[in-house]
């Protein structure tokens, strides 16, 4: 029984210290440079000793295996036994082999050095595999066994070899090279020095992006320990993608678990370095940085500061820097010293460039000190430069529509849209350099592009007396500086547009220099479309101005534009259509001035007849064709004043009372409506300008304003002074009757309706044409109802329409007075 159990213990021991072993310990007796004595093995674990100790009996064995051997025993309930002779002890004490233990450590030393040789000359790019990985386990064995076994290995220069043949050809060498240089470095700042004093670690972060996980889970495994070493972490942070790799696989949804574990870890620790902690801002990992904003000392808080105004952030990343940093930042643009202002100014710049948290940063209380920065002069006012940076921020803030007129800027509960505060603004505008004077010219088009304040600046403007020095500006040399003025005067021109027209009529070189803006042919700008819409919104019906355009040869300019637009030569910008809407309104100003004969001489010219009838045909820009339709019933209003009609000699006296004798006058070649000699050129007519079709066609336009303006033109057909008959044939030829009753059906405004129940009115007097249309009731029914709510004129009108179709007796005097 005692055998029996000996033998089985020793089995079960000898397994629990062999397992995985075996094939290493080959390595180890392959390399062995001296032979190994049998007294050196344990007879229980069969492996050298490191700590021999000898029983009473003087058999040696290694301290931790018979320590172990006799706590079996006792467990087992048996007294302590010698494993080799099976007989009982007297005493289990131990006695320390130093002799032994002695020779040992010397043979010891002796061989591994010379493994150490050998490993060397087999840690190459032209090994064989097997030689390589051999090598690299006896390397991780010894560097286990003991920590002073990494000094030897480093000290056997190992380590510039083994970061060598991670670029073996083999996979498998190139994930135990990676592991190995890790075990190298565990617990061992020399052995990172080592290893990151040569080109390894730009090779490590390679093996970051590896299709292999095995490999990158063993490259970023490795970067972690060597970035525990603090004064790594620069180094680390200095290899070109290092950061925005580890920042990739940290947040990466789909990465080996471990691997993202590790790369957070890594990049934690990369941290500790500021340098690093900019890389990672900029590759969208801001938290570091706002914890030192929010958390570091004060140089350190400036100095993330700084850096986040030189950062590009999306507009998420604003949001969230400003939600987080936000109140932080103002504080210390608002208590700071001026380096300390300017680092914060430059960070608010770069955060409030986006609608959302520019928001919040007014929440955060940024309007009051931004102000007070631009108005304060003095001992303590701001450099001019931090005047133009404050300006800019207040230009983001500006631009992000908020409501202006419920924040106030001070106890005085002031806004930014105060008089008191916009006589400041406009002030400061006249009083300082071009760079601060474009960004405060910003602002207020900024505030006059809001419907809610725009009426506040035109106050302010106006009562300060400043037209004329912010029309001055429309001739800066500095084209920032123009375009805002521009823009600005754009805005307030349909609330100050005579204004703003007589003072273009008195200075001298402002309207010029719209005119020049206009006129530049390098693709089209958002200032030319600023330039082109002000003019626009300009009173059309002031002849002075008109007159000044003319002798600015504006108009020639103008038609040049539009044609060349229209022909397809000018294309793929942005402001196309907004310019081309202001050109058309300019060029309609002639239109409202053909009681000039000067005038009409150049709308004979430029044939405009013909281009604004072209234009109706641009869908899409409601604008374009609306204001060519005004055009059009302009023109056309004056075509029974231009049309050449014959005039025949008197008959004499046999003619006279013999009659059929005469011969008859020839009528051929005359326009039906107007009676006389008319074209589209000359005399402006509609049907030889083929517009008739074109304005029936915008009848169905979904904007109302245009179908308001088609509708008046054709309506000059049915004009006093014109053939009423034939202008109702010409329609009905051009299939315009049955889109006319359909505007008077919808009477989608009044003043459609109106117009609609006075041209109804005149289609109705020709009789075949009343007949057909009595017999639909929901024409009936809409005459009726303009009859009972319309106005006074209009329901004078849709009486005699309805006489026309007999829905009402033939008689006078229902209305017989206004009110009746």
């Amino acid at each position: 029984m005692l055998i029996q159990f000996a033998e089985e213990m020793a089995e079960l021991w000898e397994g629990a210290y062999d397992s995985g072993s075996h094939s290493n310990g080959i390595y180890h007796q392959n390399l062995r440079m001296e032979p190994m004595y049998e007294a050196f093995l344990c007879p229980l674990t069969k492996q050298i000793m490191r700590d021999p100790v000898t029983l009473e009996n003087g058999l040696t064995f290694e301290r931790e295996a018979i320590e172990k051997w006799f706590k079996e025993c006792r467990d087992s309930g048996r007294k302590p036994i010698c494993p080799l002779t099976l007989k009982e002890l007297n005493s289990t004490d131990l006695n320390p082999s130093i002799a032994l233990r002695n020779t040992i450590e010397e043979w010891t030393q002796r061989n591994e050095a010379a493994q150490l040789d050998v490993a060397r000359g087999s840690l190459t790019l032209s090994s064989s595999e097997n030689d390589v990985l051999q090598a690299l386990e006896y390397v991780i064995d010894i560097c286990r066994k003991s920590r002073s076994n990494k000094h030897i290995v480093r000290n056997a220069e190992l380590i510039p070899l083994i970061a060598d043949v991670s670029k073996h050809s083999s996979r498998k060498v190139r994930c135990k090279a990676l592991e190995t240089l890790r075990i190298v470095a565990e617990e061992d700042d020399d052995n990172k020095e080592a290893i990151a004093a040569g080109d390894t670690i730009r090779t490590i972060v390679k093996f970051l992006p590896h299709e292999q996980y095995q490999e990158r889970e063993q490259a970023v495994s490795l970067l972690y320990e060597l970035s525990k070493s603090e004064s790594l972490c620069e180094k680390i942070g200095g290899v070109s993608g290092a950061i925005l790799i580890l920042v990739g696989m940290s947040s990466s949804k789909s990465e080996n678990l471990l691997i993202v574990e590790k790369a957070e870890k890594t990049l934690e620790n990369l941290e500790r370095c500021e340098k690093n902690v900019r890389q990672m801002a900029e590759n969208g990992r801001l938290q570091p940085l706002l914890r030192l904003l929010l958390e570091g000392s004060h140089k350190t808080q400036l100095s993330m500061a700084a850096y986040l105004g030189e950062l590009v952030l999306s507009n998420d990343v604003k949001v969230y820097v400003a939600r987080s940093a936000g109140s932080t930042l103002v504080d210390v643009m608002k208590s700071g010293n001026k380096e300390a202002r300017e680092d914060a100014l430059k960070a608010l710049n770069q955060i409030s460039s986006y609608e959302i948290s520019a928001k919040i940063l007014i929440e955060a209380g940024i309007l009051p000190p931004l102000v007070k920065d631009l108005f304060t002069v003095g001992p303590h006012q701001l450099p001019m430069r931090l005047k133009e940076l404050a300006a800019t921020v207040l230009v983001n803030i500006v631009s992000s529509g908020a409501n202006f007129e419920s924040i106030p800027l001070g106890p005085s509960n002031q806004t930014l849209v105060s008089e008191d505060i916009v006589h400041n603004l406009l002030h400061l505008i006249s009083n300082t350099g071009p760079a601060i004077e474009c960004k405060l010219l910003q602002v207020l088009v900024g505030l006059t592009s809001s419907s809610t304040s725009i009426k506040n600046i035109v106050a302010a403007i106006k009562s300060s007396g400043a037209t004329i020095s912010l029309i001055q500006f429309v001739e800066a040399p500095q084209r920032e500086v123009r375009m805002a003025a521009i823009k600005l005067l754009h805005n307030i021109a349909p609330y100050m547009g005579q204004e703003l027209a007589d003072a273009l009529r008195v200075t001298v070189g402002q309207l010029s220099s719209l005119v020049q803006v206009i006129a530049e042919n390098n693709g089209i700008s958002e200032e030319q479309a600023a330039a082109a819409g002000l003019l626009a919104d300009l009173p059309e019906r002031d002849s002075g101005l008109t007159h000044r355009l003319l002798e600015e040869r504006a108009f020639d300019i103008v038609i040049s534009k539009v044609v060349s637009i229209r022909q397809g030569e000018t294309r793929g910008s942005r402001f196309v259509n907004p310019f081309l809407e202001g050109l058309v309104r300019i060029l309609s100003r002639l239109t409202y001035l053909l009681d000039e004969p000067d005038i009409v001489s150049i709308v004979r010219e430029h044939n405009l007849t013909a281009l604004f009838t072209d234009l109706l045909q641009m869908s899409g820009l409601d604008k374009v064709q609306m204001v060519s339709a005004m055009a059009l019933e302009n023109l056309s209003q004056q075509s029974k004043h231009l049309t050449k009609v014959q005039v025949h000699p008197q008959p004499s006296f046999c003619l006279s009372i013999f009659p059929c004798l005469s011969k008859q006058p020839d009528t051929s070649g005359l326009c039906r409506v107007h009676g006389g000699l008319c074209s589209v050129k000359e005399s402006f007519c509609l049907l030889e300008g083929r517009a008739v079709e074109k304005l029936v066609a915008c009848l169905d336009h979904q904007n109302e304003k245009v179908v308001e303006a088609s509708l008046a033109a054709l309506c000059t057909l049915l004009d006093d002074g014109v053939n009423i008959q034939e202008g109702v044939m010409v329609l009905y030829e051009a299939d315009g009757i049955k889109p006319i009753l359909d505007v008077l059906l919808e009477s989608r405004t009044e003043i459609l309706r109106r117009r609609a129940v006075w041209a109804v009115e005149r289609i109705l007097r020709t009789e075949e044409i009343a007949y057909d249309i009595s017999g639909d009731q929901n024409v009936g029914t809409a005459l009726v109802e303009a009859f009972r709510h319309g106005d006074y004129t209009t329901r004078q009108t849709a009486e005699q329409a309805l006489k026309h179709i007999d829905k009402l007796p033939n008689f006078s005097g229902i209305f017989t007075k206004k009110g009746g």
